[in-house]
């Protein structure tokens, strides 16, 4: 059990970013009963800010953030290329893919013929050669959609993220065909070994969070996020508390500032308790 201190009661001027599976939730996708109570203690006594970075989109993420007190502060979509007002349901921000990425996905598919595509724009998916990955993420994504068999039959614009899915030797050697193009104007990040991801360049969850301190006017150095895998890795390394759960991968740790405990014990918890008790004094 928790023990209080007196100090500092309102944490008005900080804001925190949470990753969702494996980081806030637990391995079995579900909410451990400890971070629900840290996060209402310190977003409705202690006033502070708190939400969800995470590559779902609007639909998607809806039930995790649904379920916490936490509906005036948007969230980060689609890995940072979007940020989402769920309280007056509106789209804040959204960094679509400049044409580069297209031609990328052209690349990819050409090289890669056995490759599935599924490319997520603000309102809606498409995917491209969707078989057992793609259709997947399709029912998981809950989202309208419309399927090719080529990359030139899909609308070029408006795309927020492309998601290469595949067995992981697949992936491995799309991901090195990839990241072996000098200045490819786009952003890149691995999310799970059967997948790889692409983004606007200079786009990830960190400008996302970032973006999102700035509209309450908190500064940058009472910002922190935690997470568990390499797709949140520049989100931890823009904020001013850096923290992953224990899981995470040794590079993730070589970043950190704080080492929470293993997702199913509530690492989320973790870091709200030493926020409020190592800066209970201001």
């Amino acid at each position: 059990m928790r023990v209080e201190t007196r100090g500092k009661t309102d944490f008005s001027d900080w804001l925190v970013a949470s990753d969702i599976d494996g980081t806030l939730n637990n391995k079995l996708r579900r909410l451990p009963k400890r971070n629900y109570e840290r996060i209402c203690e310190f977003v409705l006594e202690k006033k502070g800010h708190f939400t969800l970075a995470s590559g779902r989109n609007v639909s998607s993420m809806r039930k995790p953030f649904e379920r916490l007190p936490i509906a005036s502060t948007p969230a980060v979509l689609l890995n940072g290329a979007g940020i989402y007002d769920y309280e007056h349901e509106k789209m804040l921000r959204f960094h679509p893919i400049n044409p580069a990425g297209y031609e990328l996905v052209r690349a990819v598919t050409q090289k890669f013929p056995a490759v599935e595509v599924e490319i997520l724009t603000d309102t809606s998916a498409y995917t491209i050669n969707a078989h057992i990955f793609a259709n997947i993420m399709l029912r998981a994504d809950n989202l309208p959609h419309r399927k090719f068999r080529r990359i030139g039959e899909v609308p070029p614009d408006n795309w927020g993220k492309v998601i290469f899915l595949g067995m992981p030797p697949l992936i491995s050697a799309v991901k090195k065909y990839l990241l072996a193009i000098k200045d490819p104007n786009v952003n890149f990040m691995s999310s799970s070994v059967s997948s790889f991801e692409m983004l606007e360049k200079g786009i990830h969850k960190g400008v996302g969070v970032l973006d999102i301190a700035d509209m309450y006017g908190i500064d940058h150095s009472h910002t922190a996020a935690i997470g568990d895998y390499f797709n949140d890795y520049e989100m931890l390394k823009s904020v001013a508390l850096p923290a992953v759960c224990a899981q995470a991968p040794r590079k993730m740790h070589e970043i950190a500032k704080f080492h929470a405990c293993h997702c199913n014990r509530g690492a989320v918890a973790d870091l709200l308790e030493y926020i409020m008790d190592e800066y209970k004094g201001g």
